[in-house]
């Protein structure tokens, strides 16, 4: 059974070890997370020329992301690593203290007194601790414990309703940019993003560096939800990623799902990749099964459409990084035949003003309709299979493609397989008969089987998809 969602598998100590990790792409990783928020530059190397090493063995197509740690809007270090705050304590997050004690902490952000004032209200530690302002006197912001517990060091800060004005790229990510270009990612996700302007300076950064990696907005900031914010952000990314943790700690955690249902939904229609992260198995960093609530949590993504499901520290650090990614995968295949197929409801509202998008479009209602058995995309760029992959007619698309940059970027295409093609002529019906000699060695069709093939001439140039063809395998059958 062919899995329509991808799965993204953060790597860490827990998944570092080559068998361990050629098992969890086996079990079914489609992506790996590299988070440069842990580790060196050359951690990052040698973990990316493990994945392309693994996948070339077992011929899978892996994909890598590269995931910057943007801004540390954090607190500082205590003497003694920690402390314990009581409800209705006072205590001070003071930017020019040193070390903390029960009564103040330093601050890793500098600027967080100009950006609060009194009555603001900060969640650190993903909201276990909550403080409200009630002076900030130069660089000293005085608050009232609202709900104590352990404080540690470093732990997060986040202002419920959003206001943090840090800037989404750091000198680190600047240079961890260079890094991820170095090692040919195929994404890079950006953490904290207020606007479409983030966006296009990380995507200014990448090219010149002289990476193709295509972006990823980690939407997690109560800003960045608001609808022309939202817009700007999707205007300027590839897709974005559900990132639910701090987005949960700003919004409240009863907003996020609704939130995350329009999210999925409003990428989709933008012609935007989307994938849903944080929490989705946490109980698996430490059980070999997952809770009810998890599968439900997962089989909730793909039902609202997502690209892909992600997986931080249950791969990470967890002990059952094959365990989970076999259960994830269980999941998504089960919701999957559950979804009803609606294809002519979802064309009544769109409209093609592009000849290749045109194409695409007519493939797919073509293929659902006359029931064919695959898809095939001759696709340079790998556009015209993103563009059928945003609805779903219940038939497989494959992208057929002889740019090995393009043949990984598809790996996080929902519903989209990719296949290399050699062939490097001009020839259209030569092509056409690769194709279907590729089709068929992967074992996707037989003789006899109907298949819709899209093409483009002349053949070679990308966003060039002109022609459809209706094809029974072994003998051709024009549109």
């Amino acid at each position: 059974m062919l899995r329509s969602t991808k799965i993204v598998a953060t790597l860490g100590p827990a998944s570092s070890d080559p068998a361990i990790l050629e098992r969890m792409v086996r079990a079914g990783v489609d992506v790996v997370r590299l988070n440069f928020s842990h580790g060196t530059a050359q951690d990052h190397e040698k973990r990316a020329a493990l994945v392309r090493e693994i996948g070339r063995k077992i011929g899978r197509t892996v994909a890598i992301m590269c995931d910057l740690q943007g801004p540390k809007i954090r607190i500082g270090k205590f003497k003694d690593g920690r402390i314990t705050l009581e409800t209705g304590a006072r205590f001070t997050l003071d930017a020019e203290c040193e070390l903390g004690d029960a009564g103040r902490v330093g601050l890793d952000y500098k600027e967080l007194p100009r950006d609060v004032d009194e009555g603001a209200v900060l969640l650190l530690d993903d909201g276990k601790i909550v403080l409200e302002v009630t002076a900030v006197r130069g660089e000293e912001v005085q608050t009232r414990v609202r709900h104590g517990g352990v404080l540690s060091d470093n732990k997060g800060i986040n202002r419920q309703g959003g206001g943090l004005t840090a800037a989404a790229l750091t000198a680190k990510d600047m240079e961890d940019i260079r890094t991820a270009a170095k090692l040919h990612a195929d994404f890079l996700a950006v953490s904290f993003p207020k606007s479409g302007a983030d966006m296009y300076m990380a995507r200014e950064l990448m090219r010149a560096a002289g990476g193709k990696a295509m972006l990823i907005a980690k939407i997690e900031r109560a800003e960045a939800v608001k609808q022309d914010a939202l817009l700007s952000i999707m205007g300027a990314c590839d897709g974005i990623m559900v990132a639910r943790g701090d987005l949960a700690v700003e919004v409240g955690d009863a907003a996020v799902p609704a939130l995350q249902k329009r999210m999925i939904r409003l990428a989709r229609e933008h012609n935007k990749l989307t994938i849903t992260a944080t929490q989705m198995m946490e109980s698996m960093i430490s059980s070999p099964v997952p809770t009810r609530a998890e599968v439900s949590d997962v089989a909730n993504a793909v039902l609202d459409g997502t690209d892909a499901v992600m997986l931080s520290a249950e791969s990470a650090s967890g002990k059952f990084p094959v365990q989970t990614i076999e259960a994830m995968d269980r999941i998504c295949v089960e919701a999957e035949q559950t979804q009803s197929i609606s294809l002519d409801q979802d064309f009544l509202n769109r409209v093609f003003s592009r000849v290749d998008q045109s194409i695409a479009m007519g493939a797919l209602f073509t293929a659902f309709h006359l029931k064919v058995k695959a898809i095939a995309a001759l696709t340079e760029s790998g556009a015209t299979a993103l563009w059928m992959s945003r609805l779903n007619c219940g038939v497989p698309i494959y992208a057929l493609t002889s740019q090995t940059s393009t043949r990984y970027r598809c790996a996080l295409f929902r519903d989209v397989y990719p296949l290399m093609v050699k062939y490097v002529g001009h020839d259209r019906e030569e092509l056409l008969q690769e194709a279907e000699k590729v089709l068929v060695e992967n074992g996707v069709v037989k003789q006899g089987d109907l298949i819709v093939l899209t093409i483009g001439e002349p053949i070679g140039k990308a966003g060039g998809t002109n022609t459809m063809k209706i094809v029974r395998v072994g003998e051709h059958l024009e549109a």
